[in-house]
């Protein structure tokens, strides 16, 4: 074609989105990873100490930072199959590769750089809370509106103009013209006119209250007072991110035990000795003046780290049983010390066989996150929030 060449070529317009598929490929790698280390993530200090800050930084243990690739050794390898392999077959591995029982001792290899990201407390939450809820959850004789909404409910042939269905409408007039044998759109009546109607709906919810009660006393050290202070932070956000009428009660004891504000409970400390029943007693005090268990779904959660007066512990357990004949549950967290002793308190605990009754050991801050999903794992029958 007078001495021209052409070149005919299709692009692969998927390359054009390449760079976005592996930015898609290694946020669900990190979500992924996220899952897998939620109990070494929920307790970091980061998270807790935030102070409201909306994105947060976390480190990922078992994922690396993309990079490449190189040979430890520096040295060229080569080899092929027997002719019987195929893709993904281990041909070999490296001799000088180290794994399980080296390398122990102080070392004197460099140690292994985690990955770092950044994941705001919503997105956070959402993967901590996904299998969570308030159970024992029971529809209460005075439920609470949680939200009202207008929902569509039917087509009419008379309405406000406002509300008027041009689908509809034009398919109503496309029908009539079709049936005369005079297809198409024009010649709209107001007989052809539809209208949407709308309804005013109400989401109803069981109205439920949560006393959280924590031991303050001297006994707890600065880190039984992280470890339960971690634990209510992440309780306090989850009731309010997937509840709309929850009443949170915050009650701190330590030989005594008062009502205080949030902001105190989380930042205020005491010292001397520990009577946990003060807490138990003020709890039954609250419930009888403001909390009718036939109004609402109670739930009680106590943490303490078990240093309780010896003479003190039966009364516990009298009112722990008084607790539990107004609660759908009474949850109690222990912090163990570094000597993990059996506390007495624990012990008595031991006599309580109402189902409604958990309690758990809580011995490092990984224990956090299975804290959360022993005490608020829902059952079957639970009202949905």
């Amino acid at each position: 074609m007078n001495g021209k060449e052409f070149v005919v070529s299709r692009d692969d317009w998927s390359l054009h989105r390449k760079g976005e598929i592996d930015r898609q490929r290694h946020r669900e790698k990190v979500k992924e990873a996220i899952k897998k280390n939620l109990a070494d993530i929920v307790s970091e200090e980061s998270i807790i100490m935030s102070d409201g800050n909306k994105v947060i930084r976390v480190p990922i243990r078992s994922l690396d930072e993309y990079h490449f690739r190189f040979d430890q050794g520096k040295k060229k390898h080569a080899g092929q199959g027997d002719g019987k392999s195929s893709v993904g077959d281990v041909l070999g591995t490296d001799p000088q590769q180290s794994g399980p029982g080296k390398n122990k001792g102080a070392g004197e290899e460099p140690g292994v750089d985690y990955y770092e990201t950044d994941i705001s407390i919503d997105e956070l939450a959402e993967l901590i809370f996904e299998d969570l809820g308030l159970p024992n959850l029971d529809q209460k004789k005075k439920p609470e509106i949680s939200s009202e909404s207008l929902e569509f409910k039917d087509v009419r042939k008379t309405g406000i103009s406002g509300n008027i269905d041009r689908k509809r409408t034009i398919f109503e007039v496309l029908k009539r013209n079709a049936l005369k044998g005079n297809p198409g759109l024009h010649g709209i009546r107001k007989d052809d006119l539809r209208f949407k109607t709308w309804e005013k709906t109400y989401k109803y919810e069981s109205n439920a209250v949560v006393l959280a009660m924590m031991d303050t006393s001297g006994s707890m050290g600065t880190y039984e007072k992280y470890i339960a202070r971690s634990f209510f932070f992440w309780m306090v956000k989850f009731l309010r991110t997937k509840y709309q009428n929850v009443h949170i009660v915050f009650v701190a004891h330590h030989v005594e035990a008062r009502e205080t504000t949030e902001e105190e409970f989380f930042t205020k400390g005491a010292s001397g000795g520990t009577r946990c029943s003060s807490a138990y007693k003020l709890a039954l005090e609250i419930i009888e003046k403001r909390y009718s268990p036939q109004d609402y779904n109670i739930y009680a959660f106590h943490f303490s780290d078990g240093d309780n007066l010896a003479t003190d512990n039966e009364l516990c357990v009298r009112l722990v049983n008084d607790l539990l004949m107004n609660c759908n549950l009474v949850g109690y967290g222990e912090i163990e010390g570094p000597y993990y002793y059996t506390s007495t308190l624990r012990s008595a605990y031991k006599k309580i066989a109402d189902p409604k009754f958990t309690s758990i050991t809580v011995k490092d801050k990984t224990g956090v996150y299975p804290a959360l999903k022993k005490f608020f794992s829902p059952d079957t029958e639970n009202i949905s929030p």
